[in-house]
């Protein structure tokens, strides 16, 4: 009998083990990335639940559609091709990466050069999360394409940049044109002006004496 319930304890311990592991094996994140909304979702099996704004691939930047895994994590990573930080980058297919920015203005609207972009609060923790459930329990969804009015008003934003800037420096000239003039210099170029020739119309040399005879005192 005690054999028999020894068996029976041998059995639970080895279901309640199965159990376990095949609850550890499905424990892992979903990351689903919007385009068209400029969102991301990020659910964790024990329970965590994120949303938050992303910019995505600004117009002739497009952002790959698929599913994929994490392929490798950098803390701080530099793109040296575009010139950019990419902190707590979590990166999914060859150069493209989920990773905080700076330009967090931009975010909910197309901006990047392909990767994901995410508040830098947000990126760390994506990147913690990712780091504590494994890459290979990490499965990373991305769906949909970004409208052309958004692209196009990503990119007109860096242009209405340039034409501010264009508009001050105009400015600026103008208002140093309309400064008092330098008197010194008009006074240089007025010396150095030619004398009127004695015969020239209407010009006769300083004389009191002549003014003070008859007649016209100018011809």
């Amino acid at each position: 009998m005690r054999r028999v319930f020894g068996l029976l304890a041998a059995l639970v311990l080895s279901l309640a083990g199965s159990l376990a592991g095949a609850a550890s094996a499905q424990a892992g994140i979903d990351v689903r990335v919007d385009i068209a909304a400029q969102r991301i979702q990020v659910t964790t099996t024990d329970g965590e639940s994120y949303n938050w704004a992303i910019s995505s691939g600004r117009k002739g930047y497009r952002t790959p559609n698929g599913v994929y895994r994490p392929t490798r994590l950098e803390k701080n990573w530099y793109s040296r091709k575009y010139g950019g930080a990419m902190p707590n980058a979590v990166f999914f297919r060859g150069g493209y990466a989920i990773h905080g920015t700076t330009a967090v203005g931009a975010l909910g609207r197309p901006a990047s050069h392909g990767c994901i972009r995410l508040h830098p609060a947000n990126a760390a923790k994506l990147f913690a999360l990712v780091k504590k459930h494994g890459a290979g329990q990490t499965r990373i969804a991305l769906n949909g394409a970004a409208p052309d009015n958004l692209s196009q008003f990503a990119k007109a934003s860096g242009a209405k940049i340039k034409i501010a800037k264009a508009k001050s420096k105009q400015r600026a000239a103008i208002a140093q044109s309309r400064k008092a003039p330098n008197w010194d210099a008009a006074r240089e170029q007025i010396l150095l002006r030619p004398a009127l020739p004695a015969e020239a119309y209407g010009y006769q040399p300083y004389n009191l004496q002549r003014y003070s005879e008859p007649g016209p005192r100018w011809r």
